[in-house]
């Protein structure tokens, strides 16, 4: 049996601001890149279905005819992307130019393997023609091929930017980090998900200062969708064969895609076709296959007719080509009763196009975070009559007695990881300010019923203007002091938080710790700083500071504010008002009093995480999860007893005395043990 209590369940107000275009056609996504058309490097963070493509074509137009720029290049991960960058008659909507392709040129739609279409890139480049497209790998091998020099005075555009590598191992980062040494190319990055899902960095410190970045958030993109209102994103357990206890969760009312488990995975039972079988008998009695579609057609015992789109099968090529072109055929974009149900493995991720998709249900963990990052931005496209998406990723329960409990384990700590990531970036901004006594009421901001008030810290929202914002007072925060700690402030608390939910011995200590030896602050001082440091290694520390709080505060108040939620929502299935999130922070601030620094660094960023998953697994699973990261516990490593120890000189600065081990406060000690742990490799060293 399955357990449903969604993670992150967040409403918006429908406000139809995403759709309105301005007399040139464009989208508030695409007006806010088109602004910094005239930028070398640029790189553009927006969301699944905002129109990162269209975005493109207007700035590509403009470096063609204005800039300077001799051919545009657009490099997309699988050929099926290629297809978001065909034709378009942009003028017809009011811009001063169409897009357009020549097909020979469209080495996506070309026939064969990458030898012979690095050939045609060498005669693209060698022509007078404008605009190629092809996957990352042509693109990789044509740099092998002709020489980063040959790509001088030209555009490379490149989708799905998370593809990239700043490992020297990743070809593609190692193409584009030489592109930008060279200094002679222009570079447009794209992606939903700025970071990676094995952690690695896109690009390296010194090349991502090269780019300007335009940033669209999740918030602004759904709050200003005309029909789509709710979204709610869910880890679920099971126990037995996931094939059995699928219509727990998949509704054959709702338009699903369903992605079945990898074949290496736990969750799978080693035949996908199998699978797949047991899957639409279970949905009802089978009639057999559309012959102009391919699509299955299945009768549920309810008399529904629903046409199932199985892009598993692949014993069939020709069989699965005609799918996957009924899925593609543009006359049918907009038929909502086209297809019911997309079951898929590998496919229908990252740039596939399904605008009436209700439901992404997914079983197992993916490869990252950033394929379920993906796989959800297929479910929050807006669609006529759609006002509710949902995301669940459902995940075999671990077992005692289960010989890939440690696996099992893993995928629980990924999940929870994906929950925390996307309750952050489907959050309006964040803009912390400091608390002084020179604090004053900023103006187009509400604080609330009661207003501004002086003597205590302030909880505003800005609803008005391009982005929408919570401003928040916070006593003891630091103020960046260079242009790249500002930016980072920002833009990149997101990545961020990313980082640090996806260090597996940071979620454990946090979900798994006794209450009584936790100390957060090893988790929000100590670890997030680690992260911070990893990631801007040239800041001055006192920059590396002002995005740790920020990046702590972020995390721990959306979770808060989340916590308030749930505790103000009398019935689960009724959605909370748009405004909740807000009302949540508020009501935080409101039982703290003042928010200051050292309060936000003594919350668990994990606690609300682990009251979820106390409702949705079986105690004596928890129990045993517990048991086994228990049974891990590593010593105090070098690194972080040096970081403890600068916290303990912050400290003696501070108080004018050292931290000790006999404190009564945890961190405190914690501080004094980092003291100790140095002590005692320099007696250890001296001895020799």
């Amino acid at each position: 049996m399955v357990d449903h209590v969604p993670s992150v369940s967040v409403t918006y107000a429908r406000t139809g601001a995403t759709h309105a275009s301005n007399e040139l056609g464009m989208r508030p996504m695409q007006e806010r890149a088109y602004e910094k058309r005239g930028e070398q490097y640029l790189l553009i963070k927006s969301p699944p279905a905002s129109g990162k493509s269209r975005a493109l074509m207007f700035i590509a137009l403009d470096k063609l005819a204005n800039q300077g720029m001799r051919q545009a290049l657009v490099v997309v991960p699988e050929r099926s992307i290629g297809a978001s960058f065909a034709d378009e008659p942009l003028s017809k909507f009011g811009f001063w130019a169409d897009w357009t392709v020549e097909p020979k040129w469209n080495l996506c739609d070309a026939p064969g393997g990458d030898d012979g279409k690095v050939g045609a890139v060498g005669r693209f480049l060698a022509s007078d023609d404008r605009v190629l497209i092809c996957t990352h790998a042509t693109f990789r091998f044509a740099v092998d091929r002709f020489g980063i020099e040959a790509f001088d005075d030209r555009l490379i555009a490149v989708d799905e930017f998370h593809h990239v590598s700043a490992n020297p191992d990743n070809r593609l980062g190692a193409h584009l980090g030489a592109l930008i040494a060279r200094d002679r190319a222009h570079i447009v990055a794209m992606t939903g998900s700025y970071f990676r899902g094995d952690a690695e960095a896109v690009l390296s410190p010194e090349d991502e200062q090269r780019f300007d970045t335009v940033t669209y958030t999740y918030y602004e993109q759904l709050n200003g969708y005309r029909w789509l209102k709710q979204l709610d994103i869910g880890y679920f357990f099971y126990t037995g064969s996931y094939a059995d206890d699928i219509l727990a969760v998949l509704d054959p009312a709702e338009k699903t895609i369903l992605h079945i488990p990898s074949v290496n995975s736990r969750e799978s039972t080693k035949d996908k076709h199998k699978e797949v079988e047991h899957i639409i008998d279970a949905l009802g009695e089978w009639k057999g296959v559309d012959p102009v579609t391919g699509f299955q057609t299945v009768e549920t015992p309810g008399g529904q007719t629903i046409k199932i789109a199985d892009l598993v099968d692949d014993t069939d090529p020709a069989r699965r080509n005609r799918v996957l072109a009924a899925l593609k055929d543009p006359a049918h974009k907009d038929n909502r009763d086209h297809v019911d149900i997309i079951v898929a493995l590998g496919m229908a991720k990252e740039g596939f196009d399904w605008i009436w998709c209700e439901h992404a249900l997914t079983v197992g963990y993916r490869a990252s975070l950033t394929e379920i990052v993906q796989i959800i931005g297929r479910a929050t496209r807006d669609a006529p009559n759609k006002t509710r998406a949902r995301f669940t990723n459902l995940i075999a329960e671990p077992s005692a007695s289960d010989e890939a409990v440690t696996e099992a384990v893993n995928d629980t700590l990924k999940a929870i990881a994906a929950s925390l990531l996307m309750e952050q970036v489907l959050a309006p901004r964040f803009e912390f300010v400091p608390k002084t006594p020179q604090s004053k009421p900023q103006e187009g901001v509400d604080y609330g019923p009661g207003g501004y008030d002086e003597a205590k810290t302030n909880v505003g929202f800005v609803s008005d203007g391009p982005q929408a914002a919570f401003q928040i007072e916070i006593k003891g925060l630091k103020q960046p002091t260079t242009e790249k700690g500002r930016s980072a402030c920002e833009d990149d608390i997101n990545d961020i938080i990313a980082s640090f939910v996806q260090d597996r011995h940071t979620v454990e200590k946090g979900l798994f710790t006794e209450k009584e030896d936790l100390v957060p602050e090893e988790l929000t001082v100590v670890r997030m700083g680690k992260v911070i440091k990893d990631r801007y290694p040239e800041l001055p520390e006192e920059d590396q500071e002002a995005i740790r709080q920020r990046a702590v505060a972020a995390l721990n108040l959306t979770q808060k504010a989340s916590e308030e939620v749930r505790k103000a929502k009398a019935d689960p299935d009724e959605p909370s008002p748009n405004t909740a999130l807000i009302d949540g922070v508020r009501k935080f601030a409101m039982d703290v009093r003042d928010l200051d620094i050292d309060l936000i660094d003594a919350i668990n960023p994990f606690g609300e995480a682990y009251s979820i998953l106390a409702k949705t697994m079986n105690e004596n699973s928890l129990k045993a999860v517990a048991a086994i990261i228990a049974g891990k516990k590593t010593s105090l490593s070098l690194e972080e007893a040096r970081d403890l120890a600068k916290r303990a000189k912050q400290f003696h600065a501070e108080r004018g005395r050292l931290p000790s081990v006999t404190a009564q406060d945890p961190w405190e000690r914690r501080m004094a043990e980092g003291i100790a742990f140095l002590k005692r490799r320099v007696e250890e060293a001296r001895r020799g």
